[in-house]
């Protein structure tokens, strides 16, 4: 197996994106998140808008560069360093949002559905927690319609574009990706213009937009706008955003997106993103889908769910949360990490 560089791979249709989430805050899995699949020979890594979450992130990748000649003699092939991308948005966006509700609100004999269908176990009633845990939730809103009384809603966040562009001189970012939505082309408009002048201190731009009947339309206007783009774009496909660990299903919203993209003369990379998970790559084949007209996966909940076990083991075990110190461990979390990025590169 050759481990090409980024850019190779999404040029080659073997890029893999672990999305950490745009709202996505809890620093000691960001930092594992990174170190795992670093080593599982990740392409790029996307995370918060956040300078806490960057630095947690790089941590991670830091520490992966200690181990990298050993997952080499493993048989894994991650890169030296991945791609760092961070996620911004131009207006109110369900990647951007935390729930929130008074758990003094909820009657003593409710049966806690929220709690049941959270994902990423963000909602709690124990002696540590009630309510929300707000680092770890990352906006997928399937608590608000469960709620029996109605008590559960969202507030979002909007990234400072200004703060963000002042951090490319002295982090290392290599991307950034802007997700919008239909019928916000003003707003994409400002956020293109504070960007275009920083573009060349990126790698890569992406643009991700959630997935409408009329979205080529949208997004044939954004290329118009943008056109020409001096450094490599990707249009990411949101199909169910944030879906990924519901079932094999939610794959194929964002399979026909990329088809609808791939029949326009929209230059750039195409990545899947947005309820893939691990039927994905086997599906885009069966298709010949891939390595053209798509260049890529980018995974999501699926890809922190599947080492979510491991880091609650090591949550229970450790003080400090730093998986490195538990190698049984590590490695279980890098071979699970890879058998999702596999697929694709191989």
């Amino acid at each position: 197996m050759v481990n090409f560089s980024p850019l190779e791979s999404l040029q080659k249709g073997s890029w893999f994106k672990l999305i950490c989430g745009a709202s996505y805050q809890h620093l000691p899995s960001i930092r594992n998140l990174a170190l795992v699949y670093s080593l599982a020979g990740a392409d790029c890594l996307d995370v918060a808008a956040d300078k806490a979450v960057i630095h947690s992130a790089l941590e991670g990748i830091t520490i992966a560069q200690n181990y990298r000649q050993e997952a080499i003699n493993f048989g894994y092939n991650p890169h030296e360093v991945p791609f760092l991308m961070i996620s911004i948005n131009d207006g109110e966006d369900p990647h951007f949002r935390k729930a929130y509700f008074n758990p003094k609100l909820c009657p003593t004999n409710c049966h806690r559905p929220c709690e049941k269908i959270c994902p990423a176990e963000a909602i709690k009633f124990n002696n540590h927690h009630q309510g929300i845990i707000e680092e770890l939730c990352y906006g997928c809103g399937r608590c608000l319609p469960i709620c029996p009384i109605n008590i559960i809603d969202t507030e979002s966040q909007i990234i400072s574009i200004k703060e963000v562009l002042q951090w490319l001189d002295i982090l290392p970012i290599n991307a950034i990706e802007i997700h919008t939505q239909n019928g916000h082309f003003l707003e994409f408009k400002k956020v293109w213009e504070m960007i275009k002048p920083h573009l060349l201190k990126l790698k890569l731009i992406a643009i991700s937009c959630p997935y409408t009947e009329n979205i080529i339309q949208y997004l044939t206007q954004i290329y118009d706008y943008i056109k020409p783009v001096k450094i490599p774009l990707i249009w990411q496909t949101d199909g169910r955003p944030m879906s990924g660990d519901i079932g094999s299903g939610t794959t194929h919203l964002t399979i026909k997106y990329a088809q609808k993209i791939a029949q326009t003369n929209l230059e750039g990379y195409i990545q899947l993103a947005g309820g893939t998970n691990e039927y994905t790559v086997e599906k885009i084949k069966s298709l010949n889908l891939i390595p053209s007209p798509i260049s890529g996966v980018a995974y999501g909940s699926k890809g922190r769910k599947l080492i979510g076990n491991i880091l609650h083991q090591l949550e229970i075990i450790s003080p400090n949360n730093q998986l490195e110190d538990y190698p049984e461990l590590l490695w279980q979390g890098v071979n699970q990490a890879y058998q999702l990025i596999s697929p694709l590169k191989i």
